[in-house]
């Protein structure tokens, strides 16, 4: 077998786009043929998690009426991503290491080990470090996991993208609400590139995507169209006196930049 892969920590606030990166990370490796399988943490209660990750024979417990793969056999000689990895049980996360190291699982029930080729890529919106300071995640897990380190910006810290999202979003929920060509207003690209997105990009996202499901076709989306909160909770943009002028603020600090003498 050819030696295991790199696994790759994905990190960075929820709504940031972890799982978009890790499907680029397997769309432009050698396995992008092969399976993409991905799993959240925290979707499974943690008395199943064991049996969906690594699988089981039939009759291995109550309820076990046939052989399930799990899903890092799934896997195979693709890429497995395990969202909020920072929420496996102390219980699992040694089984997770002896896999990473060996290459090997063993299903419940059953007393032979499988070899697994499959390249994980982990992601998480918790402070590992600090879990591992307070005892809640295995440091030698983490230094296994952490072999490559990948950390994703809240949208709040990457404003100049704002503007190529939108396009991208509105022009994407145009196709799927047969809206014909909407466009945006520059009022309204204002707002969002002042808008904190605590939700980072899916918020912007659903945001847009509701704004043109209730807008009517070919037409100018506008601030009025913003929902209530975040109409609320945006700041202004600084103008210049005469109005031909605006600067956005694209740091987290909203501060108004000085516009000179003939500004408000």
């Amino acid at each position: 077998m050819p030696k295991p892969p790199s696994t790759v920590l994905i990190t960075g606030e929820s709504g940031t786009g972890k799982e978009v990166l890790a499907r680029a990370i397997h769309g432009y490796s050698a396995r992008a043929r092969k399976p993409f399988v991905p799993f959240n943490c925290t979707a499974v209660p943690r008395e199943l998690l064991e049996s969906q990750m690594f699988g089981y024979r039939r009759g291995a417990f109550t309820g076990a009426d046939r052989d399930n793969l799990g899903i890092i056999r799934a896997a195979k000689d693709g890429t497995l991503f395990l969202d909020e990895v920072g929420e496996l049980g102390l219980d699992l996360q040694p089984k997770l290491l002896r896999f990473l190291e060996s290459g090997e699982i063993n299903p419940l029930g059953d007393t032979s080990p499988f070899k697994v080729d499959v390249r994980i890529v982990a992601a998480t919106n918790a402070n590992l470090d600090r879990m591992v300071e307070q005892g809640r995640f295995r440091e030698d897990l983490f230094y296994r996991l952490n072999v490559i380190c990948l950390s994703i910006p809240p949208l709040r810290e990457r404003r100049d993208e704002i503007p190529a999202l939108v396009h991208h979003f509105v022009a994407k929920a145009t196709v799927e609400f047969s809206k014909g060509r909407v466009r945006v207003a520059e009022e309204t690209m204002e707002r969002l590139l002042l808008f904190k997105w605590p939700g980072n990009v899916r918020q912007l996202q659903n945001e847009l995507r509701r704004m043109v499901a209730l807008a009517d076709a070919d037409t100018v989306l506008r601030p009025s169209a913003l929902s209530k909160s975040l109409q609320q909770d945006t700041p202004q943009a600084a103008r210049s006196a005469n109005g031909m002028e605006i600067t956005v603020p694209l740091n987290d600090k909203l501060l108004q930049r000085s516009l000179g003498s003939n500004a408000k």
